[in-house]
């Protein structure tokens, strides 16, 4: 009996780790994420994964092991998620009507925009990519940044700037 105290496999311990860890777990999912339904099953995934392989956890190391298997789920999540990004860029312009020239023209602007981007000091980029990535409002940036509204609109301000200059757009 003493030796099921510690045991993963023991139904009882695995409820307790799961109550221990669960939200820990699924908070550190949601991070890396942001998509609820995602992490809501790599977690489920992490646990299953957990209970398969519990006479390979220790109880005293079972928290880096469950962040572990919960990780390497996610890591699969997104490569699975680049090769199919990856795909669907190459179906669009397999089957687009758009001339070669377009596409090397396409390319290149999205080339020197990101260099631009590149080029922005951090405060600036850090604000236009929480804007025009992140879809993230002026007072949601300033509350996340401890900014004032005023100084995330002058960032911003001074970084359509610089990607004006640096891109030649009017």
């Amino acid at each position: 009996m003493i030796r099921d105290i510690k045991n993963i496999c023991n139904t009882i311990i695995f409820e307790e780790v799961f109550r221990k860890y669960g939200k820990d777990v699924k908070r550190f999912i949601f991070f890396k994420t942001k998509d609820t339904d995602l992490t809501e099953d790599i977690v489920q995934d992490a646990f299953v994964k957990l209970w398969e392989q519990c006479k390979e956890a220790k109880y005293d190391t079972v928290k880096n092991y469950l962040f572990t298997i919960a990780n390497n789920l996610f890591l699969n999540v997104a490569k699975h998620h680049q090769v199919i990004d990856k795909h669907q860029k190459g179906f669009v312009h397999e089957n687009s009507n758009e001339t070669p020239e377009f596409l090397y023209i396409e390319n290149e602007f999205y080339q020197s925009l990101q260099n631009a981007i590149a080029g922005l000091t951090e405060k600036q980029r850090e604000v236009f990519m929480l804007s025009r990535m992140e879809k993230k409002k002026y007072s949601e940036i300033a509350a996340q940044l401890n900014l004032s509204v005023k100084a995330v609109e002058k960032r911003m301000h001074n970084a359509l700037i610089a990607l004006r200059e640096k891109i030649n757009i009017i």
